[in-house]
């Protein structure tokens, strides 16, 4: 069986605890697109993570862990990653990097960098992790596979001389920085190809064999629907699908093997980067919600930058959902909403005197505005509480509002930061 994970609007929903609390059932969990651009938070008994690069089944030493084709894979800090694991007492997991996967290069941040400089005020809000100048050579066929580390050494140098050719015209034209030097590259390669050689495998066929034979398959998202380049809000979005479909392509499955799609939403929206954001909110409510919020607060798990806030919008939660072909979702943070006497809901969008309550493309999205519906808090702390039944009743009130306006059901409700701390709703 294949179960996928993944985000219902900007990222940063929590898919990072509830792919750690479901991974228990699984044989394997795949990390299938995205790199280190964004970060998964995750509070278990060993302690408080950030992963970027590792799949979230990292802290159960059964499961199989892969990094999968569609990954940007960025080798120093996969190794610093496992590396924070053993200083904390983690047990050393099983981790597999598909020979498939493509490996993001210094040059590739630096180029990130260097774009976002020269777009200035206009630029796309990177966290200059190198992600869209990794995609692009990706697709443009000037990408290094992971198998060609371990291939002949002069076809990778002339690979490379094409790849010093392309990028220098820009770094010498466009942006006026150092040029790419083949030596540096090379060294830096073979010290990549020692750094992962424990790891690498035929991760399609490890998968395939394993639901041959029964085995339970957990694909983990990055980010989330809205920051799809086809779905999203472009331009503002990541380089890489975030739909659970690609997940098929990003981990080398059929298909029609993902039979369960987990959605995760949060009970209040946040987003980091630039763009559209219609319930998007300011000033001191933003703060105040901001520092209530997540786990210490609603800062970026990759740049520690202060994530954009938000009350709930269900006109985007509900596209999301739709678009990630969600068969439940998961809700999370609900507990933080617990200072408020009125809880705000996006429920549609004006825009030039109309309500709409389909998400638009970008161009509309520009002009929408906020229609909401103010719901009644519940005023008290709800960590703890183990059943559905025990919440108070204006917070099954607000899960069930929620609910029928993203017409999917919910069926986990997380109230606090730990594994533990989650509701399971027939």
């Amino acid at each position: 069986m294949v179960k996928a994970i993944v985000g219902a609007c900007w990222g940063d929903e929590g898919k990072g605890k509830i792919t750690d609390m479901l991974a228990s059932d699984s044989d394997i969990v795949v990390r299938f697109q995205g790199g280190s651009n964004a970060g998964h938070t995750i509070v278990n008994d060993y302690g408080k993570f950030a992963l970027h690069i590792l799949p979230s089944g990292v802290f159960h030493s059964h499961i199989t862990n892969v990094i999968g084709n569609g990954v940007a894979l960025d080798i120093p800090n996969l190794i610093k990653e496992l590396n924070s694991l053993k200083e904390k007492g983690v047990p050393e997991p099983i981790i597999k990097i598909s020979d498939r996967a493509q490996v993001l290069m210094p040059y590739h941040r630096a180029m990130d960098a260097y774009e976002e400089e020269r777009l200035g005020k206009g630029s796309f809000g990177s966290t200059k992790s190198g992600i869209a100048p990794f995609y692009s050579d990706k697709y443009a066929k000037y990408g290094i596979q992971v198998s060609e580390l371990y291939g002949d050494e002069e076809d990778l140098r002339n690979k490379v001389r094409n790849i010093i050719i392309r990028k220098n015209v820009l770094l010498k034209h466009l942006y006026n920085k150092p040029l790419l030097e083949e030596e540096e590259i090379i060294k830096t390669l073979m010290e990549y190809k020692e750094m992962i050689r424990p790891f690498v495998a035929d991760t399609q066929k490890i998968i395939r064999d394993a639901l041959k034979e029964g085995r339970n398959v957990l694909l983990e998202g990055q980010l989330g629907a809205l920051k799809d380049p086809d779905f999203g809000i472009y331009p503002m979005v990541t380089s890489s699908s975030t739909l659970a479909a690609y997940g098929a392509i990003g981990a080398g499955v059929p298909a029609g093997s993902i039979t369960q799609v987990i959605s995760v939403v949060k009970a209040y929206s946040s987003a980091v980067g630039a763009g559209e954001f219609v319930s998007e909110i300011f000033g001191d409510e933003a703060n105040e919600l901001r520092t209530r919020g997540g786990d210490g607060g609603e800062f970026g798990a990759t740049t520690g930058r202060p994530r954009r806030m938000g009350w709930l919008d269900t006109v985007a939660a509900r596209y999301g959902c739709e678009m990630q072909g969600a068969t439940e979702v998961a809700f999370t943070v609900l507990d933080v909403l617990g200072y408020l006497d009125t809880i705000p809901v996006c429920i549609g969008y004006e825009v030039d005197g109309h309500i709409i309550k389909d998400f638009p493309t970008t161009s509309v999205l520009k002009k929408c505005k906020p229609v909401y519906e103010y719901l009644p808090g519940w005023g008290t702390d709800i960590r703890g509480i183990k059943d559905y039944e025990s919440l108070p009743e204006n917070c099954r009130n607000y899960i069930e509002f929620v609910e029928k306006e993203i017409n999917v059901p919910i069926r986990m409700i997380s109230n606090g930061p730990g594994r533990g701390d989650i509701i399971y709703r027939d």
